[in-house]
């Protein structure tokens, strides 16, 4: 991807010293034949045209060679973490995968992951932090160097060996990104619906694969990327497009999604993996910085999660511990247990039976 940039700024370079020395030479000639002062009105209207020409060619430049994500994660975490994030870049051929970020203190995170992005010509950073000895996984998903940020939970993961999918994608093929009408209806606690656009648009950025300008990409879509929207949540599930006879279609699901094929042949959806959960919890108006913009007032903190199991392990064992106390006592002002030798009855076996 650097030497794309490289040719494309070499040969801009090249065109724009070409299109320097054609102005000189036309206004020497025009110095030339026309000594007046409307020579130099002439000679700052063709610089001011030939710079609108520069311009335009640079607009031409097409955008999808500056698509290009940044996917690294922290210290700290664990194997399923790692498998993650490399199937993930199995996934998608337009990104970039990079080493762990040797730094702890999240206070680092814009100026170290904004110069990682711009040393590799990257425009988002999906970065994955681990926390509490990788208990908590958090993604932030950038887009440098000015914004905006999204800040996630992320839950339920399952990576493609861990369950053992059956599907099997193309490397460096693309997908279609569905986004469902759950995703719409789905309560961010807080705000408009302006946030799920936003978050819409930086999920889009990073599973949208160019169509053109990537290394390594093959002109195929055989996946397809389902996001949806439950319990305040996004879901986001991974399947592979097969074609094959309606015979194999069995779930009413996929006969649905048949009907629009053609005749002799028959669509089946199989889960490729990984799968995962995100809860927003922020939304900051730069990159890895700023002023927040969208706070998920019904996120619920894992550490308060793990609070409240403790306290109620706790409240168990106090219980349990005033109830042999009560015992105790209950026994005690009974006299049963005074430690003299009990009296023998009259109907006692040691003396019916003796």
């Amino acid at each position: 991807m650097a030497s794309i940039y490289k040719r494309a700024s070499k040969v801009q370079a090249e065109q724009d010293d070409s299109d320097l020395s054609m102005s000189d030479a036309e206004s020497s000639s025009t110095l030339q034949a026309d000594g007046d002062d409307d020579s130099s009105d002439e000679t700052s209207a063709s610089d001011k045209d030939e710079t609108q020409i520069s311009e335009n060619k640079l607009k031409q430049v097409p955008a999808e060679l500056r698509n290009r994500i940044l996917m690294l994660t922290s210290r700290g975490v664990s194997f399923r973490h790692r498998h993650l994030l490399t199937d993930l870049h199995s996934l998608l051929p337009h990104t970039y995968l990079d080493t762990k970020l040797d730094t702890k203190s999240n206070n680092n995170y814009n100026s170290a992951l904004n110069s990682l992005a711009d040393l590799h010509s990257c425009n988002y950073v999906f970065f994955l932090e681990a926390r509490k000895q990788a208990q908590d996984l958090y993604l932030w998903l950038a887009k440098a160097p000015n914004g905006p940020t999204c800040k996630f939970h992320v839950a339920g993961i399952h990576t493609m060996a861990e369950l053992g999918f059956g599907g099997n994608c193309l490397k460096g093929g693309r997908g279609v990104v569905v986004f469902d009408k759950s995703f719409d209806e789905m309560e961010t606690g807080g705000g408009g619906k302006e946030n799920l656009a936003l978050i819409r648009e930086m999920l889009r950025g990073v599973f949208c694969v160019p169509s053109k300008g990537v290394r390594g990409m093959k002109p195929f879509i055989d996946r397809v990327i389902g996001i949806y929207g439950l319990d305040n949540k996004i879901w986001v599930r991974i399947y592979e497009i097969r074609e094959g006879s309606k015979d194999n279609i069995s779930t009413p699901e996929e006969k649905k999604l048949s009907e629009g094929a053609d005749v002799g042949s028959g669509v089946k959806l199989v889960e490729v993996g990984p799968r995962f959960i995100l809860t927003p919890i922020v939304i900051l108006e730069g990159s890895f910085g700023g002023p927040v913009i969208f706070e998920n007032k019904l996120y619920v903190s894992p550490n308060l999660v793990r609070r409240e199991v403790r306290l109620k392990k706790q409240a168990k064992y106090s219980q349990r511990t005033f109830d042999r106390t009560d015992r105790t006592r209950k026994i005690k002002d009974l006299g049963l247990n005074t430690g003299a030798e009990k009296k023998v009855g009259v109907v006692d076996d040691r003396v019916l039976f003796r």
